[in-house]
This record gives C-alpha cells, sequence and structure tokens, in this order.
C-alpha cells in the first residue's frame, strides 16, 4: 500500500468517525454497494488471498479481484496477508488495512511484496503489556526492553524471518505514549501487530461500541487475521467497554464469532492456528464456550497477557500462554506478580510445530528459575520458582550432588515478588500492584547437613535449565 494513501485515510480517520449511520455491536446488514480491488506482487495478480471487512470473508479470483458487499457498519478492509509475502508495515507497525470512506462504490488494492526466502520456518516475539504511564515508563521500555530484544533478535541464525505482536496495554491509559511504544517497533526492526487491551481504549465517551476510536485510528482494526507459512494467526478484541471509567469485562462479539467462523472455513485444518487477546481466555472470557468449538478442527495455541504474571494451560485442547510482562510489575520492580522476571516471550516455528522459551530482560535465555532458601519448623526448605513450567517439564533436584528425584509443583507466592508488592503501603506510589499466586513452584526440604542444593527443570523440548544454591546463605 502506498504510504500517502494510507496517511491519507488515516487522517480522514483521526479527524472524526466517518460512518453512515450509528454503529452498533449487532451483526448489520449490507448495503446494495460493493467493495472491490485487486491484491497483487507487481505485475502478478495474487488469487486465493483472504480479504475482509470484519463481516464479509472472500478470496481473490484468479485474477487476483475480490468482491464484498459494502456493510454499514464495517470501519476497514483488510488483507490476511498469505504465506510467502511480507507484511506491510509502516516503521514496523502493521499496515495490512484501509480505512473505508463510505463512497458509494468503493476500490481497495493491496500491494504485496514476495519473501526473499521460504517462511515455513519463522520465529514470533510475544511481548504482553508494555503499558507505560508516564514518559519515565517509557524510556526504561525504551532502554532496557527494546535493546534487550534486539539482542535477542542478533542472536538468531542470519535470514531468520521474525515478527512480533502485542498482546494488548500498550501504554496504561495514555496514548500519547503511543509514539514512544512506535519508536520501540521502529528500533526493534521487525514488523508488529497490535492487540487491543483494556487500558487501550477510550474511557466515559459511550461504550464498547465507541471505546476503541483512538486505537483504530493509530493501529487499525481490532481484530484481523494474516498468514506466515503454515501458520494462520488470528488477532481478536476481547475486551468489552461497559461505558464507565474503567469498568469492562471480557467477552468476544458475536459480530467477531460469526467472522472468525468464516475466517477459519479458508484455511487448512492442517494449518497451526495462533490465536492473540488480551484478556486470558481461559478463565477470563465469559462466552469463551462459544469461541471453543470454532477451534476445534485446528491445532491452536492462545497468546494472552492481561494478569501480570506467566502461566501456561491446557484447555479443551488448547494451549494458552498467559506470557509474562514486558513492565514487570507495572514498572514498579523487576519482577511480575508472580516473581518471573519482567520480559517477553520467543517462539520458534518449524512447519506447523511450535518451540518456545520465556525472555529475562537483561538475563541470558537460559535463565528459567530462581531459587529461595527459607526456614521453616526447624527446617530448611528451598522455593524453586520455574515461571515458564507446564505439565510437561520435569523438575528434579539433588543435595550435595546425591539425587534426590522428581519434585511435584504446588501453588505459592514468589517471596520477591511478596516483599516488593504485599499490602496497601507497597509499592510506593502505585500501592494496588500485589504479588500473585500461582502453580509453578516446588519445594524441597534439605537433609540436615547439606551444604548445597542443585535443581534442574527439564522443559518439553529437553532443553535442561540448572541452578544451584549453598544452604549456607541461609
Amino acid at each position: 500500500m502506498k504510504r500517502r494513501s494510507f496517511l491519507e485515510r488515516v487522517l480522514i480517520f483521526s479527524g472524526g468517525l466517518i460512518l453512515s449511520g450509528g454503529y452498533s455491536s449487532a451483526l448489520a446488514g449490507t448495503s446494495k454497494a460493493t467493495i472491490t480491488g485487486v491484491v497483487k506482487a507487481g505485475n502478478k495478480k495474487l488469487a486465493g488471498v483472504i480479504v475482509s471487512d470484519g463481516y464479509s470473508v472472500v478470496k481473490t479470483n484468479r485474477k487476483g479481484k475480490y468482491k464484498l458487499p459494502a456493510n454499514e457498519q464495517a470501519k476497514f478492509v483488510w488483507v490476511s496477508v498469505p504465506a510467502g509475502y511480507d507484511f506491510p508495515n509502516e516503521n514496523g507497525i502493521a499496515r495490512h488495512y484501509q480505512l473505508l470512506n463510505k463512497e458509494s462504490e468503493q476500490n481497495y488494492n493491496f500491494e504485496l511484496t514476495p519473501l526473499a526466502t521460504d517462511d515455513s520456518k519463522h520465529n514470533f516475539i510475544i511481548w504482553a503489556d508494555p503499558q507505560p504511564r508516564n514518559k519515565r515508563d517509557a524510556q526504561r521500555m525504551l532502554s532496557e526492553s527494546v535493546p534487550d530484544v534486539q539482542q535477542t533478535l542478533a542472536g538468531m541464525a542470519a535470514g531468520t524471518l521474525v515478527h512480533g505482536i502485542t498482546v494488548g496495554d500498550i501504554t496504561w491509559d495514555n496514548p500519547e505514549l503511543y509514539k514512544d511504544y512506535d519508536q520501540g517497533v521502529a528500533t526493534m526492526g521487525i514488523p508488529f501487530f497490535q492487540v487491543l487491551g483494556n487500558h487501550d481504549q477510550d474511557l466515559n465517551k459511550g461504550g464498547d461500541e465507541v471505546s476503541d476510536k483512538t486505537f483504530e485510528a493509530t493501529y487499525g482494526p481490532t481484530y484481523y487475521s494474516f498468514n506466515r507459512g503454515k501458520v494462520h494467526y488470528v488477532v481478536m478484541d476481547d475486551v468489552r467497554y461497559l461505558g464507565k471509567d474503567k469498568q469492562y469485562d471480557g467477552y468476544i462479539t458475536e459480530r467477531q464469532l460469526s467472522w472468525l467462523k468464516k475466517d477459519l472455513a479458508m484455511v487448512p485444518t492442517d494449518n497451526l492456528v495462533i490465536l492473540c487477546a488480551h484478556i486470558p481466555i481461559h478463565w477470563g472470557v465469559k462466552n469463551r464456550e462459544e469461541l471453543y468449538p470454532i477451534l476445534k478442527n485446528h491445532k491452536v495455541h492462545i497468546m494472552t497477557g492481561h494478569t501480570h504474571y506467566n502461566r501456561n494451560v491446557i484447555e479443551e485442547g488448547i494451549f494458552e500462554h498467559n506470557t509474562g510482562t514486558v513492565c514487570g510489575n507495572l514498572w514498579t520492580g523487576p519482577v511480575c506478580g508472580d516473581g518471573a522476571p519482567g520480559g517477553y516471550a520467543v517462539y520458534e516455528v518449524n512447519g506447523t510445530d511450535l518451540k518456545w522459551y520465556y525472555k529475562s530482560t537483561g538475563f541470558d535465555a537460559t535463565h528459567q528459575m530462581t531459587l529461595y532458601v527459607q526456614p521453616q519448623e526447624g527446617q530448611t526448605r528451598v522455593l524453586a520458582n520455574v515461571w515458564n513450567w507446564d505439565p510437561e517439564w520435569k523438575v528434579e533436584w539433588w543435595a550435595d550432588e546425591q539425587y534426590k528425584g522428581a519434585l511435584q509443583n504446588i501453588v505459592s507466592y514468589d517471596p520477591v515478588a511478596w516483599e516488593l508488592y504485599q499490602g496497601d503501603q507497597l509499592p510506593k506510589g502505585r500501592t494496588y500492584v500485589e504479588p500473585r499466586e500461582t502453580e509453578h513452584f516446588f519445594e524441597m526440604f534439605v537433609p540436615a547437613g547439606a551444604k548445597q542444593v542443585k535443581v534442574v527443570a527439564t522443559d518439553r523440548f529437553g532443553n535442561k535449565y540448572e541452578s544451584t544454591k549453598a544452604v549456607t546463605e541461609l
């Protein structure tokens, strides 16, 4: 897409929402007008490319042409970028869409660029909740988090295709800081797609139907899809604004569910689906039971944020990764509410196989646990926090090099998170931040006289992470 054309449309949109008729969250009817266009790459017309306005979903014909019935409520038309093509972007911010101008006969063309390499292997990064509230927070994001990603990218094999997805709360109720986030994306040097979070909404200007205007004017549609290799990526908006102050709930509108059915119907069932949202689906979305059946024909991983802790959950056969935050616990300390260091997730795709690890900001990628030595009723207790644990991990321990066996996970608080955040006096300035109890902890009671404890955590991919702790540190 031409940059000038895109900016012209954004300027029209940012000056006020240009729609014929009021916006409704209900499914809207169509008019006699149509939306048409061509998807091409240079002189090559691209057939079979998915195009949507959020209501209708079609594929281009053999000449690269598409035709959509114009929907009164549609705001954008977007191309679900097909495998083998680069993501249209502006300084890294995804621009795979165009703003609809509501003329009677509309034509929207999309120009794509073929990739120079096979994209069946690629990586992606999940950023959850950067969430700067002020310039000081934003500067920390730019000086700490962004360089860490740059270092991670530099460590990947030359030519690796990488993109990023920020799963909501790009800022903390401060859209002025979108510019700082955009600067960070440009500096990282990879295309990023954005998800709407509860702190990305316009407050007290109406209900859910109007609360996304600023986000949309900045980053485009709040739900859409794109492809890379044999992976179909879906972004959804699961934050429903209730119209007053900061009140919201987790809910996926019927409009989106209807669109998703149509979208996935055009995706081969043997493709991997990566669904990205802000509020965790497995506990925070009221109508999740309406979503799961739509996904049943695909292998699906869900990426979410919002909670400010790191947790892996398998529900309805779907693996959900609730990712720890870029901001730690709202930039008040080095760890999230569960003790996981502030950071992000790195995923490696090979066909439809997926591998991943949690990357703690400021640490090597092998940093995957913390050990704490604690007195408890006359014994020495060691608590291990293995923050990216899931049921396929194996956690074992040794005392003075003597093997003691495998450990079972327990639910616990992280001692550092407790010390930094617990109570209505901590942390200073943001006392509402609290520690969070999670199940990725392991405890062991050290035999009398033992001098050292070693813990080895083996992830589901066979990677081993080792940490030792001197008991005499107590």
